[in-house]
């Protein structure tokens, strides 16, 4: 198994040093070439080299040197190096190292002290560390604090060495008395540390008794405290009032990182209204203030987190979360809108759409970029808005309606799909929308936009005048007939080479103008739209945007007119009584479908006609030419009857899937059923693994005759029994027993292994289930979980 290092350090990849060649350099006098040797020999141990016959060479000519640089690297090389032999022993060449160390601590540069003491915070080695533990004890009080703080980590590293305690007594005590004098911040912080991972009671008292001063403290030490609060509030949840004063109080503190922290532990901490409330506000007061778009995405996460379980409270702050659109970047703009899309109700669903067109109006300057894209973001929110509550389709649907015309064909399409879909399930807006579609229709240029705007023109025209005003518009933007002229024909290559690039339009007209305030006003303009064509024919210059789209070749877009044009003749024969003004307005729409066939077949076009196209066209042809009463129902109400289902049907969907979300899931089909009900409460044993409920998981005896294990092997048993614990909900584990032996079960021989190897198997835990979560339960008097305490991984939390 490979073990662990703390160095990280990059290197090009060349020719790789020899180790005759780094010897040679170390024994010369050369200062500049031991450092470079010294960097080389570091590289080999970090690539998995052991080089062990530079061990000597080093101890003769690199230990002595009184450069800084040389000395800095020398304890790299010493951190790397094995220093233990096959069976656990440390090597007896180690010992040469000691004394150097302990010269090293008491050396007059406080830096050589402070490097020499973050090193021995490393070492795991109990027999190199014990002969300098007199040293670390004197750099407690160096007056500089650089040493100071290096010597309270070495202590505290070294307290939590197996047998540590012995090495170091009274550590606590020091460390208290310590930290009531010492006045630099990071020393001041490390010494609160060393308290709270070694002896909590005493960081507990320290806390309490400089209550008033919290908010004084420093960045780093405040950090810890909180740290401290959430074990102590988890291992005594009756105490939490008093600490919840010191996290209120933290809130109004000047780092953003401490403010954070606050937040996170009020929500672990407390379910209550107030302090759920508290957290959320400052994760919308940070999300403002913070300029890095990386934490504002964290603390959206921790927004989308508290909805999911607290969403009443969510609710209040919706206007909040929406501020934060303000952001330039998409994907905090995406994930904001999506928080916000699950917030919204019948009390705030007016302040949300209003803030949103608001956005909308926003992006019709050209300053920002990426307009086109957060565009269409938003008009697919407020769609959304406008499905849950109808009421708020008739104060959006005009505005987006203005963007039929957009730029961007995503956004086109999403407003025109927004349309069609209100305009069904809205029956009370469909004049005013079909007077504004009427009105705008000549904006759009995008072929995949004007399908559909026809299709709404040539089912919801239903009064004369709208039928009448439709027939118009579409007749309007064909413009004049045939679409080429005999001219045109003859030199059909010449003229496209000639007008290939772009085609444009002038076009002079009435529009709406959105102003500030999101209020609108009428302005008379002519204005210039300029559009890309594949391929044109001459014509499409001056054209309007349905001629325009025919001469490119878009014969899907002509057979889309023939049926509108049809579906609106169908209707003006039902609600006009003037048979002359049917029969030619019937004239005029097959002269239409004619002259999209002439130009489909003619070699003026880019390409000939499709075959579906032209079937479909011919189809309106023979319609308008006999028209029947079974034709007209197929017509006028089928169409209109599949699209409604089609509706229905996508409500049904979202619903479906709305549900599916607010599902949770307790437990997966696979998943192995435990009976608790069934097993024996009284289990025999030096020690057992408990859940919080006090059933037992597993046991075991020191005698090896009688070891028991509930499942196959220990260590097997061990992680599959805390997954199942933790599947189960459940957050506590009770140890229990006596004996500071436990029993193994491995290949189906017993063995004996003692308490602190038992770590190992813990620490392989953290691979599978996050174990800081566990609560790991000693019983007084109980020697072996004592042992564990002391021994075990400092993430890990004890209770007595």
């Amino acid at each position: 198994m490979d073990k662990s290092s703390t160095l990280l350090v990059h290197y090009d990849k060349g020719t790789p040093a020899v180790a005759k060649e780094i010897k040679e350099a170390l024994e010369g006098n050369d200062v500049e070439a031991k450092v470079d040797a010294m960097k080389k020999a570091v590289m080999l141990l970090l690539k998995g080299e052991t080089i062990p016959q530079l061990f000597i060479t080093i101890i003769r000519y690199v230990l002595p040197s009184e450069d800084h640089t040389i000395q800095k690297l020398l304890l790299l090389y010493l951190e790397l190096i094995e220093k233990t032999d096959s069976r656990g022993k440390v090597l007896p060449e180690m010992i040469l190292i000691c004394q150097n160390l302990r010269n090293s601590l008491m050396h007059p540069n406080e830096y050589i002290r402070g490097v020499t003491l973050r090193f021995l915070c490393r070492l795991k080695e109990t027999e190199i560390v014990e002969p300098m533990t007199p040293s670390v004890l004197q750099n407690l009080e160096h007056r500089h604090p650089f040493v100071r703080r290096n010597a309270i980590l070495a202590v505290m590293s070294i307290y939590k060495l197996p047998h540590g305690e012995q090495l170091f007594v009274d550590a606590p005590e020091m460390i208290e008395k310590a930290l009531s004098s010492e006045q630099d911040p990071s020393a001041k912080r490390n010494a609160f540390l060393m308290l709270f991972t070694c002896a909590e009671e005493r960081a507990v008292n320290y806390l309490l008794s400089n209550v008033d001063k919290v908010s004084d403290w420093n960045e780093s030490l405040q950090m810890v405290v909180l740290e401290l609060i959430r074990s102590v509030c988890k291992t005594k949840p009756s105490e939490k009032g008093k600490y919840i004063k010191i996290i209120i109080s933290l809130l109004s503190a000047t780092s953003s990182a401490v403010i954070y922290e606050c937040a996170g532990t009020l929500v672990s901490l407390s379910s209550t209204p107030t302090a759920i409330r508290a957290a959320a506000d400052t994760y919308c007061q940070l999300l403002l203030s913070q300029s890095d778009n990386n934490l504002k995405l964290i603390l959206l996460d921790r927004l989308s987190e508290l909805k999911s379980s607290h969403r009443d409270i969510m609710v209040e702050l919706i206007i909040d979360v929406l501020r934060v659109l303000s952001s330039p970047n998409l994907d905090i703009r995406r994930k904001t809108l999506d928080i916000a899309l699950d917030l919204i109700t019948h009390h705030n669903i007016n302040e949300v759409v209003q803030m949103l067109k608001k956005e909308v109006v926003k992006t019709q300057s050209g300053e920002l970029e990426k307009n086109g894209e957060y565009r269409q973001m938003l008009i697919q929110a407020i769609h959304a808005c406008a499905v849950k509550f109808p009421e708020v389709a008739s104060t959006v649907v005009h505005l987006l309606m203005d963007f039929l015309g957009d730029s961007n064909v995503a956004s086109a399409l999403d407003v025109i799909s927004f349309v069609r879909e209100i305009i069904e399930t809205n029956p009370k807006l469909r004049v005013s929308i079909i007077t504004r579609l009427l009105d705008t229709f000549y904006q759009i240029r995008a072929g995949k936009v004007c399908p559909c705007a026809l299709w709404i023109i040539g089912e919801y025209c239903l009064s004369l005048s709208e039928v009448e005003s439709g027939i118009s518009t579409i007749k309007q933007c064909l413009g004049d007939l045939p679409f080429y002229s005999v001219s045109e024909e003859s030199e059909p290559t010449e003229t496209s080479k000639k007008i290939q690039p772009t085609s444009s339009a002038m076009v002079s007209s009435r529009k709406p103008v959105i102003l500030a305030d999101g209020t609108y006003a009428t302005q008379s303009a002519a204005s210039e739209t300029t559009f890309s064509t594949p391929t044109v024919v001459q014509g499409a210059l001056t054209s309007g945007n349905l001629r325009a789209l025919l001469l490119t070749g878009d014969f899907f877009l002509g057979s889309v007119v023939a049926c509108t044009l049809t579906k609106l003749v169908l209707r003006l024969e039902e609600v006009q009584s003037s048979k002359t003004e049917v029969n030619k307005t019937v004239t005029q729409a097959l002269l239409i479908m004619v002259s999209m066939l002439q130009l489909g077949q003619s070699p003026a076009s880019p390409h000939p006609i499709d075959n579906d196209s032209y079937e479909r066209i011919v189809l309106c042809i023979k319609l308008l030419c006999h028209r029947k009463d079974e034709m007209k129902k197929i017509w006028l109400e089928s169409c209109r009857q599949s699209f409604v289902k089609m509706i229905s049907e996508k409500q049904l969907r979202e619903m479906e899937e709305l549900k599916a979300k607010t599902l949770t899931t307790h437990a997966q089909p696979d998943d192995l059923i435990d009976f608790f009900h069934l097993k024996s409460r009284k289990v025999s044993g030096d020690w057992i693994l408990c859940d919080s409920q006090g059933l037992p998981y597993m046991w075991g005896s020191a005698n090896l005759g009688t070891a028991v294990t509930s499942l196959e092997a220990e260590s097997k048993a061990l992680l599959v029994a805390m997954q199942n614990i933790w599947r189960g909900g459940y957050r506590r584990i009770i140890f229990e027993g006596d004996s500071e032996i436990l029993v193994n079960l491995l290949n189906g021989q017993l063995q004996d292994i003692s308490i602190h190897n038992m770590l190992a198997y813990l620490s392989r835990w953290h691979d599978k289930i996050p174990l800081s979560k566990f609560r790991f339960v000693k019983r007084s008097g109980n020697q072996a979980a004592h042992l564990l305490v002391r021994k075990g991984p400092c993430n890990f939390v004890f209770e007595n």
